[in-house]
């Protein structure tokens, strides 16, 4: 399974990088506002750092819009991935770019027969938002569990990207059911290296060595 970051903060993409999971980014407008500097400059930069998929998002509404906006958000690298929302408007864009050779993330996946729609339409990646089903009291996993079920019948070639992963359990479930990408923020990538038995075990070891320079 890769890992994407879910983020528009270079320092966390660096650090990501240094632990050795970087395999690729996701950002949306978001994420984007929140580093307080023009998205020319945050998408440049990223793009120049990360070797792999990088999903920029679209913020139009309307097809020749969304295929404008895609096209331009590729000059920042061959590694742009255009990101468009799961709307009737977007499957247009997402079938007119695609036949271009441009890869498409649909975004706001919220059931799988939306999935199967975008993965007809061309894209290359769809992203089921987990955690906000969960924000509402149903489970978003279930809806990965689906798509994945479907893709598998037909042999579909469309990658499943978990997003909206919100703690480790989620990373852990998409892991067991074969999803192709998860993206998640750092503070949850780094907390999947994390557990109280090894920082105990860790503590011991410490411990007993220091008895033993006495």
């Amino acid at each position: 399974m890769k890992f994407f970051i879910d983020s528009a903060n270079l320092e966390e993409i660096q650090e990501a990088d240094r632990l050795g999971v970087l395999d690729g980014v996701t950002t949306n407008p978001t994420l984007m506002a929140k580093t307080g500097k023009t998205f020319p400059e945050v998408a440049a930069s990223i793009c120049k750092f990360v070797k792999g998929p990088v999903s920029l998002e679209v913020i139009s509404t309307e097809c020749s819009q969304m295929v404008a906006e895609g096209e331009k958000l590729r000059e920042f690298g061959s590694n742009v991935v255009v990101k468009i929302p799961m709307t009737t408007e977007g499957l247009k864009a997402i079938k007119i770019l695609s036949g271009q050779g441009i890869p498409i993330n649909t975004t706001l996946i919220f059931q799988p027969i939306q999935a199967l729609l975008a993965a007809k339409a061309g894209a290359t990646y769809v992203s089921p938002f987990v955690g906000r089903h969960d924000d509402i009291a149903q489970d978003g996993m279930l809806v990965v569990r689906d798509i994945l079920q479907i893709y598998r019948h037909y042999d579909i070639q469309t990658q499943v990207l978990v997003a909206s992963a919100r703690h480790p359990i989620h990373i852990l479930e998409s892991a067991k059911m074969g999803a192709h990408v998860v993206t998640a923020p750092l503070k949850v990538i780094q907390q999947l290296a994390r557990h109280p038995l090894t920082d105990l075990g860790l503590k011991a070891f410490l411990d007993d060595w220091q008895k033993m320079k006495k």
